[in-house]
């Protein structure tokens, strides 16, 4: 045998290789479901911002019909109504809040959301 090999199973012995692989696998396994949450998430969201047609008016950060999602962000982040009045508005659509351009209908823009789709949006609009 080999000695990288001998001193090897005398530092490590198997039971200790075993322990030691259990939590690393049990992380990795974690790390892999948590990812794919996330992508699936990601997807769903993407979806659903496609569905709205949110991006026939607004886009990541730069204004175009509508303030940017980066504007909506910077003036809201810190406000503690906003994810509630936002999430309505979403819902409802409504009178435009800055410049000229109300929130259109629902049944204008893709159909009606649910409160937590909502809520998913209005919190992906107020990480940019």
């Amino acid at each position: 045998m080999p000695a990288y090999q001998t001193r090897l199973s005398c530092t490590w012995p198997d039971a200790a290789r075993v322990r030691v692989r259990r939590p690393l696998i049990a992380a990795l396994l974690a790390s892999l479901v948590l990812c794919s949450t996330r992508a699936v998430a990601q997807s769903d969201l993407g979806a659903l911002v496609d569905q709205q047609h949110c991006m026939f008016c607004h886009t990541n950060d730069a204004p175009f019909l509508a303030p940017s999602f980066q504007q909506i962000a910077d003036r809201y982040r810190n406000d503690p109504q906003a994810q509630t009045m936002l999430e309505h508005k979403l819902r409802a659509g409504g009178r435009a809040h800055w410049g000229d351009m109300a929130m259109p209908m629902p049944a204008e823009r893709g159909g009606a959301l649910s409160p937590e789709e909502a809520h998913t949006l209005v919190e992906w609009v107020l990480r940019h």
